[in-house]
């Protein structure tokens, strides 16, 4: 009885950590919706790069079949969110190869066909380790593999609020959305017993602190010292 309890309490707590944090991804994925606003108006993507959607969309993807009951157990909130965030991705790189010049758009086709290449491979390739256990191994390494190396993306920005002093090209919002999404799936990791999902998003929840205090941090000194300009010039 009191197993059984204490079982449905984690389950309980494990859910709750999984829909709070699909809330947050939420708020991710339509950060750069004003970003696309400025390509549909100027009907050109200007200076921006669209290899951040590529790598995301891969990413989604990867741990959208890491959440699949074919790979793991009870992660089905694992695959919402990244079959939601795929959905995303996906529209924004159609945006971004209806905007591009020529020699981009193509680039950004054959990534597309890449990323679609890479997925069914794994897929392709998972489903032929009959142990359960070892397939689930296999994706999770990958699925971990690419959230990590996503998570650790923001140590250029961090880089360059450090060498700056300015926190201009760190939005607040958006660090805080990473910071709590991480946390959440960090907890929802836990709860399950999952390391390829605790392991990633505590190395994100991690990053995101460090964001979170760097922001504070500068800016407060940027509120101090109104003759620092918000970008030093190097070199």
């Amino acid at each position: 009885m009191i197993h059984s309890i204490s079982s449905s309490v984690l389950t309980i707590c494990k859910d709750a950590a999984g829909v709070a944090g699909n809330l947050f991804a939420i708020g991710l994925f339509v950060s750069p919706i004003p970003t696309f606003r400025r390509i549909l108006r100027n009907q050109s993507t200007e200076q921006f790069s669209g290899l951040p959607y590529v790598y995301a969309l891969l990413n989604c993807l990867l741990c959208t079949w890491y959440g699949t009951p074919l790979i793991s157990s009870n992660n089905i909130l694992v695959m919402t969110v990244n079959s939601a965030g795929a959905v995303f991705q996906l529209i924004y790189i159609i945006l971004f190869i209806t905007y591009a010049e020529k020699g981009r758009k193509v680039r950004m086709l054959v990534l597309l066909l890449g990323v679609f290449g890479l997925l069914a491979i794994v897929v392709a390739g998972s489903l032929q380790i009959l142990d359960r256990t070892m397939r689930w191994i296999f994706v999770g390494l990958l699925s971990g593999a690419s959230l990590i190396s996503m998570f650790a993306s923001p140590l250029f920005i961090i880089n360059l609020v450090i060498r700056t002093k300015s926190v201009e090209f760190m939005p607040f919002y958006l660090s805080l959305s990473t910071f709590l999404m991480s946390t959440c799936f960090f907890l929802y990791g836990l709860f399950n017993d999952d390391v390829f999902i605790y392991v990633p998003n505590g190395i994100g929840t991690i990053l995101g602190i460090v964001q979170l205090v760097l922001y504070f941090f500068y800016s407060r000194r940027q509120r101090g010292d109104s003759t620092e300009p918000l970008i030093v010039s190097y070199g």
